[in-house]
């Protein structure tokens, strides 16, 4: 894995095969968008999985902040960029697979922000049909109160602040109550047209409170993983790798055709896991 997260621009498994063909029971590509700092590492279980589902998957980086290709951290650029970027890759997907609609599919900063951005103001909501969030920064997060600290420390919280927005701006603008987190839900959580889904856990670390993934309006579910299920203990990380979160999007994304029973099974925190 750390070969993977260290050399981007590979596909994850199951993704990105252009003979895959599209059909009534699973019409739209599914479009797997990452994290803050992923470059696709975090697909390496959801990708086979959907794709064993029977579903057409797809993945690019995007919010590139350097010149290289091969930068490993990536999704770290300011939130608009990053926006444009999944446009011009959703457009790309489309016009190759010959859809109308996709379904993204986004892990954190992947299923808030970046995709919320596209869909209010890029022209998106004409593009998804569904947007799955697994633990999505929707409404920003106080990163377990960390933001809270340049408060503390006024000057070198101001100094802080201020190096990442130029390194690395994704960081600062999806602090809670940042200016741009009030421009993408002042008129609403939702758009029509686009179903929504978030998915959370409530050891989340990163998304704080973890209610903050939760959106209300239109056609819009949320889905907590610990709801009769206390032992998923899977927090930011391991969710990714959670086989009960990926039954839950399989079910989103098949909708009424094809659901099926999520089990009640041990996930460990930390530990990337899909269950056992």
């Amino acid at each position: 894995m750390l070969r993977t997260v260290t050399s981007p621009g590979w596909s994850p498994p199951g993704a990105n095969d252009y003979n895959c063909k599209l059909n009534p029971d699973h019409p739209n590509p599914v479009v797997l968008v990452n994290g803050t700092t992923g470059s696709g590492w975090e697909w390496m279980a959801g990708s086979p999985f959907l794709r064993n589902e029977g579903f057409c998957v797809y993945h690019f980086n995007y919010g590139n902040v350097t010149t290289s290709s091969r930068m490993p951290f990536q999704s770290l650029a300011g939130i608009r960029k990053s926006a444009m970027d999944l446009k011009a890759g959703v457009d790309r997907i489309r016009a190759r697979t010959g859809a109308a609609r996709v379904d993204l599919v986004g892990w954190s900063q992947g299923g808030g922000m970046t995709p919320h951005y596209y869909i209010n103001f890029l022209g998106g909501s004409k593009a998804v049909d569904t947007l799955v969030g697994i633990v999505p920064g929707n409404h920003g997060t106080s990163g377990s109160s960390l933001i809270y600290a340049r408060d503390l420390f006024p000057p070198l919280g101001k100094f802080g602040f201020d190096l990442l927005n130029s390194l690395a701006p994704a960081f600062p603008q999806q602090a809670e109550y940042s200016p741009l987190v009030d421009k993408i839900y002042q008129n609403g959580d939702t758009r029509p047209g686009v179903r929504y889904v978030s998915i959370a856990t409530q050891y989340d670390q990163i998304v704080t409170p973890y209610t903050n993934a939760f959106l209300s309006g239109g056609d819009s579910k949320n889905i907590l993983l610990q709801e009769g299920c206390n032992k998923d203990r899977s927090e930011h990380l391991s969710v990714v790798y959670n086989r009960r979160a990926w039954m839950y999007v399989s079910n989103e994304l098949h909708r009424v055709s094809k659901s099926q029973s999520v089990p009640c099974i041990s996930v460990d925190p930390y530990f990337p896991n899909v269950g056992r």
